[in-house]
């Protein structure tokens, strides 16, 4: 098993407290989240990207630029790279320019995304996102794939002979996982390309999941792929390690219960993966997919993900649990001192063996 921690930048008034920080002080934690990360042994960092609501993660390549200046190991990752609402010429330039800074470290997420407001933003209709994202992904492949690209479509002006600059990293583009979270239609694109899927895990019932997983799995291998290399990631709740799994209900029940009630969107009652239906600590961390308790019983919950998903790849999250920076810190230190090496041992992978710089870079001969 591999490990990242993701953010998705969120900027919200404290449930308990109402207490909110400035725009500054909360960019600024969440490139120092990435460097302590790096320093712990987690193997990815990923920002999120939301164009609506109260988050500050609308420019995912920035704070991953200033991670690259910070960071000379972990690989970094978005989560997700909304492709169904931006131009693939603009993703295809940001992207191979954050690569190649990062020397490689790059790999996307992409998804249509999880707030509906950033269509009507962008001035698209919502009810044509997957044709989106089918047709900006296809061109964003050609485009990191090939120079000189010719292309015709539904959803952008035609291009002719085209080449993005700067190119990919290395001689191969970076790696995209596909995010999925409701539909088949994420699975089925990784699928047919052959592409790893990543899993949101973080709302639904686990049944929900398994089936977006399973069927990936089965598209994988009938569209030729070798399923060794069906890789899978799924997210997770937030994190919250305490002693026992008593003494963590006791410091986190208030505030899970309130950022509970505090996210609820009542427009979006009727559709699934918007609204959690753990809607207290205790069913969360019967059911739920957040990682509440102790170090064993986190240990225990994500080996049930992996008997469920035999996935590859974890993300954590700190930054959703109220802490202030310097428990985050702790927790992430707990984590990957007591957690990740037990679940490493009994889940083994094949992903990310090398450092990305040799994975992504032809030898010279």
């Amino acid at each position: 098993m591999r490990f990242q921690v993701l953010t998705i930048v969120q900027h919200a008034p404290h449930p308990l407290t109402g207490a909110l920080g400035s725009a500054a002080d909360r960019l600024a934690e969440v490139v120092e989240t990435g460097v302590r990360a790096e320093e712990l042994g987690f193997d990815g960092y990923a920002v999120g990207e939301r164009h609506a609501g109260a988050f500050l993660s609308s420019s995912p390549t920035v704070l991953l630029g200033a991670l690259a200046a910070r960071t000379t190991r972990i690989r970094l990752l978005t989560g997700v790279t909304v492709v169904a609402i931006l131009d693939p010429v603009r993703v295809a330039e940001d992207y191979a320019t954050l690569d190649q800074l990062s020397r490689g470290r790059v790999e996307l997420v992409i998804g249509k995304g999880a707030e509906m407001g950033h269509f009507d933003l962008f001035g698209l209709d919502e009810e044509s996102q997957w044709e989106y994202q089918a047709e900006k992904y296809e061109l964003l492949r050609r485009l990191w794939r090939e120079e000189k690209v010719s292309w015709r479509g539904r959803f952008r002006p035609a291009l002719d002979g085209a080449t993005t600059v700067p190119r990919p990293f290395g001689a191969r583009p970076p790696r995209v996982w596909h995010g999925s979270a409701t539909s088949l239609n994420s699975p089925e694109l990784a699928a047919r390309h052959g592409d790893p899927l990543f899993s949101a895990n973080a709302i639904q019932p686990r049944a929900a999941y398994v089936r977006l997983i399973d069927h990936y799995r089965e598209r994988f291998a009938a569209h030729g792929h070798d399923p060794a290399h069906a890789y899978v990631g799924a997210g997770s709740g937030g994190l919250f390690l305490a002693d026992t799994t008593q003494r963590a209900v006791a410091r986190f029940k208030d505030f899970y219960e309130a950022r509970v009630r505090q996210t609820y969107k009542p427009h979006l009652a009727d559709k699934p993966g918007y609204n959690t239906p753990f809607r207290t600590i205790e069913e969360a961390i019967a059911d739920g997919p957040h990682l509440i308790g102790s170090p064993q019983q986190v240990i225990d919950k994500i080996l049930e993900f992996h008997q469920a998903y035999r996935h590859d790849l974890q993300s954590i999250t700190v930054d959703s649990s109220g802490l202030a920076l310097p428990a985050q810190f702790e927790q992430l230190q707990w984590f990957a001192e007591e957690v990740a090496p037990v679940v490493r041992q009994a889940a083994p992978t094949t992903l990310w063996q090398r450092p990305a710089h040799e994975e992504r870079v032809t030898p010279v001969t």
